[in-house]
């Protein structure tokens, strides 16, 4: 299926560094609802929400768009480093394109701490390693 898919509207918050400019959920809210005002419709036409983010909880998605509403609809959080973003608008593509929904919602955000800037956590193998290690023995 091949259906049309367009963005009606988009909503953005300032970049700031990380520990200053607000919390997470009050930023995606705010960009969800300037995203709302420019495509002039309600959230309540909103069928389904895609949220990308890195840092955070699992259901931080559902935080930050509960902020716009409780409709029950589905939330789906995404996170792929620093395309969590985009992935959640490629997602929310694919949903319009193959008919599950009519009107949905993509939000990006990401607030992570002072301290966690620019760590890595080191609690376990990286996901790469068995592909490095066998690119490795081939050469």
């Amino acid at each position: 299926m091949n259906r049309r898919v367009n963005v009606i509207g988009v909503g953005m918050t300032p970049f700031t560094v990380p520990g200053v400019g607000g919390r997470f959920y009050d930023l995606a809210a705010e960009a969800g609802r300037l995203a709302l005002q420019d495509a002039g419709i309600e959230y309540r036409r909103v069928e389904a929400a895609y949220a990308g983010f890195v840092h955070g909880d699992s259901l931080s998605g559902q935080r930050g768009v509960a902020e716009l509403g409780l409709t029950g609809i589905p939330i789906i959080n995404v996170s792929n480093q620093g395309a969590s973003g985009s992935t959640a608008l490629y997602l929310a593509r694919q949903a319009i394109e193959h008919g599950i929904a009519e009107c949905v919602l993509a939000v990006g955000f990401e607030t992570p701490s002072a301290e966690s800037a620019g760590q890595h956590r080191q609690d376990g193998e990286s996901p790469m390693a068995t592909e490095l290690c066998a690119r490795a023995a081939r050469e």
